[in-house]
């Protein structure tokens, strides 16, 4: 049975200080994964010490926030850690971070979320508690939810968070009868793709859209904007079906069967965030399953002007405007010419 955790929403200071966890978070966004990009802010007396998450099998935020402290000579017993996500309790490829702590003799802990994976799920509170460490849990916590998403899903259902990636004209036509689309959006937000592969552990295609277009799928940025790597991470690339031999794709996982069964092997594999980006099929299929997280639209201010151009999706659509999809827009953004648009399922909390 897992510990029971109560929430609370903590003082004025302690949501202050969660914000500074919270933007310390993000520039673990792309290296961190599979593990969670947290942030930790660390405050003793006179000073404040912050520190996120290393690469895969260096130190975790609270642990690097720790040492920072250590390094400039101060003490921290007594002092109060925050920390965007509950500390671990268990030993992966690191030891568990709260032995640090404990040992610290940090005073008080005040965590965003607890942590859904099986290993922690508030054990790593109830051993802080157990060692006489006041902890708090729920500051800024909507916030910590939606910077987390991807890390939470993932680890509550086993799949991965699903980014279904278009780009059209102003008209919804994503290339011409004859095929070509080269290039639809401007510079501006094609280096938005490449920062979005960058965020994502995978990126997958339908067979087609290699046959048709034999696209590359790495990241190509001298780096990627947030990530404190010399270079940006390549995601795994996957097609759905046979890629030819030759193919620029190559090497590539090659998965069949059914869409939900594809999603589970990649959460298997350690897949967080999965960005899909073609063909029209691919994202037909995606989206009437209900198995999109977000979606990312780049429109560019062009039209083709007919009905004979190439549609975002290939496949049937809502019989009735009754039946007609409707989500919610998170964010609208200038890039360029071109607008960024993101939609999320109308059910989900913003």
């Amino acid at each position: 049975m897992q510990p029971t955790v109560t929430s609370i929403t903590g003082t004025a200071q302690d949501q202050e200080h969660m914000a500074r966890a919270i933007a310390a978070a993000q520039s673990a966004r792309l290296h961190a994964s599979p593990n969670p990009w947290v942030g930790a802010v660390l405050v003793t007396g006179e000073h404040t010490y912050e520190g996120a998450t290393a690469p895969p099998g260096g130190p975790h935020a609270e642990v690097t926030t720790l040492r920072r402290a250590a390094e400039a000579g101060d003490t921290v017993v007594g002092s109060t850690l925050y920390t965007t996500l509950e500390p671990c309790a268990h030993t992966g490829r690191t030891p568990p971070c709260v032995d640090a702590i404990i040992g610290s003799g940090v005073g008080r802990v005040v965590v965003g979320l607890v942590d859904p994976d099986p290993l922690v799920a508030g054990r790593g509170v109830e051993a802080l508690r157990a060692n006489g460490v006041e902890v708090s849990v729920g500051a800024q916590a909507e916030a910590v939810e939606r910077q987390l998403a991807p890390y939470l899903k993932h680890r509550r259902t086993g799949r991965p968070w699903v980014v279904l990636k278009l780009a059209a004209t102003m008209d919804g036509r994503t290339a011409a009868p004859d095929g070509s689309s080269r290039w639809i959006t401007g510079e501006t937000a094609r280096r938005d793709v490449h920062e979005l592969r960058s965020a994502s552990d995978a990126v997958l295609v339908g067979a087609g859209t290699v046959r048709a277009d034999d696209p590359e799928l790495t990241v190509r940025l001298e780096g990627a904007a947030g990530s404190t790597c010399a270079a940006p991470r390549q995601p795994l690339r996957v097609v759905l079906g046979r890629a030819p031999e030759g193919a620029r794709v190559q090497p590539a996982l090659e998965l069949s069967g059914d869409l939900a069964d594809a999603l589970d092997h990649l959460g298997r594999l350690g897949v967080v965030q999965l960005l899909v980006e073609g063909g029209a099929k691919v994202a037909h299929d995606l989206h009437a399953a209900g198995l999109v997280d977000r979606y990312v639209l780049y429109l560019a201010p062009k039209l083709f002007g007919g009905d004979d151009g190439r549609p975002l999706f290939d496949g049937r659509g809502a019989a009735t405007i009754a039946d007609v999809w409707r989500g919610r827009i998170v964010s609208v953004e200038h890039l360029g010419e071109d607008l960024r648009v993101e939609l999320a399922p109308a059910g989900e909390e913003p």
